[in-house]
C-alpha cells in the first residue's frame, strides 16, 4: 500500500517537495450518496417482500444481505484509494501518486508548463476546492486536470512561481535558482 510518506522515495535526491496533498474531501460525497441509496434501496426491499412463500423470502433476504455488503465493501475500497492518493509538487514535477494494489506514479515537469489555470464551482468556494488544470506545449500530458484541490488558491500561486517565476527567489521554494554554468 503506498503510504503518504512512500511517496518521498519517488523524489529526486535534488528535487524538494513544496506541496503534498490529498483531493478534498467532497471527492468521496458522491460514492457516499451512492452508496447510501443502494442500501436503503435494499432494506426497502427486503422489507417489502411479501412472506408468503419461505424459500423466496429466503432468497431475498440474502440476496439484498450480499448486495448491501458489495456497496459498502465497493465504498471503502473507494475510500482507501481515496486516502492513498497524493498530489506532490516539487520544485520541479508536479506528481500524481496513485494505487492500492498497482502502483501508478503520473507526473508532469514543470519545464514543460505553459499555462495554469484554476476553477471553482459554487460547491467548490463553499467546501474550500477547485481544479486545476495544467497545460503543455501542445501535448496532452499524464496531469493536465486534477479535480477536487485543495486550497487551490495557495496551490495555484505556489505552483505559478514555481513555473513562471523569475530566475531568483520565489516564496515557494525559498532559495535562489543557481544558474546552470556555475554547478
Amino acid at each position: 500500500m503506498l503510504a503518504p510518506r512512500e511517496i518521498d522515495e519517488y523524489l529526486l535526491p535534488t528535487e524538494r517537495r513544496v506541496i503534498r496533498v490529498r483531493q478534498h474531501w467532497a471527492y468521496m460525497v458522491k460514492p457516499l450518496v451512492q452508496t447510501a441509496l443502494f442500501v436503503l434501496a435494499m432494506v426497502l426491499i427486503e422489507r417489502l417482500t411479501p412472506t408468503g412463500n419461505e424459500a423466496a423470502h429466503f432468497l431475498i433476504d440474502n440476496l439484498t444481505f450480499y448486495l448491501a455488503l458489495m456497496a459498502v465493501l465497493r465504498f471503502t475500497g473507494l475510500a482507501i484509494l481515496w486516502w492513498i492518493e497524493r498530489i506532490v509538487i516539487t520544485d520541479k514535477r508536479v506528481m500524481l501518486a496513485q494505487g492500492f494494489i498497482v502502483h501508478k506514479v503520473g507526473m508532469m515537469p514543470l519545464g514543460k508548463v505553459t499555462d495554469l489555470t484554476f476553477e471553482r464551482s459554487l460547491g467548490g468556494r463553499m467546501l474550500g476546492y477547485g481544479t486545476l488544470i495544467v497545460e503543455s506545449a501542445g501535448q496532452i500530458q499524464a496531469l493536465n486536470r486534477i479535480d477536487y484541490m485543495p486550497r487551490p488558491e495557495e496551490v495555484y500561486e505556489a505552483l505559478s512561481e514555481l513555473v513562471f517565476g523569475e530566475k531568483g527567489k520565489t516564496r515557494a521554494t525559498g532559495m535562489l535558482a543557481r544558474p546552470r554554468w556555475r554547478r
